[in-house]
């Protein structure tokens, strides 16, 4: 019963996690903006910014829509704004996965399907550095929980779940800071 409990919870925080990275797919210019500060809301770089919307300078317009994230903001969100609400940050070495690995069945260890749940907010953690059920944000990747282990999760690692092989192969290798969420 509490194994359920856990994963319904999970479910609920990764369905409205994902709402909210959806509703973050571009950003409007707005009087004072620059690369810099909005690469900042959004835990990117501004190289990367660049690159999202093919930019050769850093040079942008008021009302110019901007891309956040390779696909619609399905790799970032805006940090949460409620210092608050954070009860500790660690740094951490990432990786990405996807359901459809060799081996992998889609189902995390606390029961949620990826094949099913695709855009699902998802990471692998290693459980005595963060616990299973944790709700999380990742830098650069948006709030998330902690739903999933790995074999090669251990320590100061985590691996981000996404939709498809390229937007894994995309996320490359990275250290990003990890807040933990009360």
């Amino acid at each position: 019963m509490k194994k359920m409990a856990m994963s319904f919870l999970a479910a609920m925080m990764i369905f409205s996690a994902s709402a909210a990275q959806a509703a973050a797919a571009t950003y409007t210019v707005q009087k004072g903006d620059t690369l810099y500060k909005i690469s900042k809301s959004y835990s990117t770089t501004v190289d990367q910014l660049k690159k999202w919307n093919n930019l050769s300078s850093n040079t942008i317009r008021i009302g110019q829509k901007l891309s956040i994230g390779s696909t619609a903001a399905a790799t970032s969100a805006p940090a949460p704004t409620n210092k608050k609400s954070v009860s500790k940050e660690i740094t951490v070495k990432s990786t990405a996965y996807t359901a459809y690995c060799s081996g992998c069945s889609g189902v995390t260890a606390t029961g949620i399907n990826l094949k099913k749940n695709p855009n699902a907010k998802v990471i692998a953690v290693d459980p005595k550095v963060i616990p299973l059920g944790t709700k999380v944000y990742v830098e650069g990747y948006g709030e998330a929980v902690a739903g999933d282990t790995g074999g090669a999760i251990k320590g100061n690692k985590i691996d981000v779940h996404m939709s498809t092989t390229q937007k894994a192969k995309n996320w490359g290798v990275r250290t990003v800071k990890v807040q933990i969420l009360k």
